[in-house]
């Protein structure tokens, strides 16, 4: 179950899309914040035999930085 995670293919080229301002609670050693997580090794979009596992996290200490355009 991907969380914050979007995949999207323009011509030959992944596109891994992820919002640095979101959370999802502690990882299993508490250590760490879950940012963004494929939930394992997915297919990429249109590539099925291709297969990409990501996870972003950040110090469990450390806040989210935010920045403005």
């Amino acid at each position: 179950m991907a969380q914050n995670v979007e995949l999207s293919v323009q011509g030959n080229t992944l596109i891994i899309t992820v919002d640095l301002t979101k959370s999802f609670g502690p990882s299993s050693s508490g250590k760490s914040v879950i940012v963004a997580s494929t939930g394992g090794n997915v297919s990429v979009p249109g590539f099925e035999e291709i297969k990409v596992g990501v996870n972003i996290y950040r110090p469990a200490g450390a806040a989210p930085r935010v920045r403005l355009r």
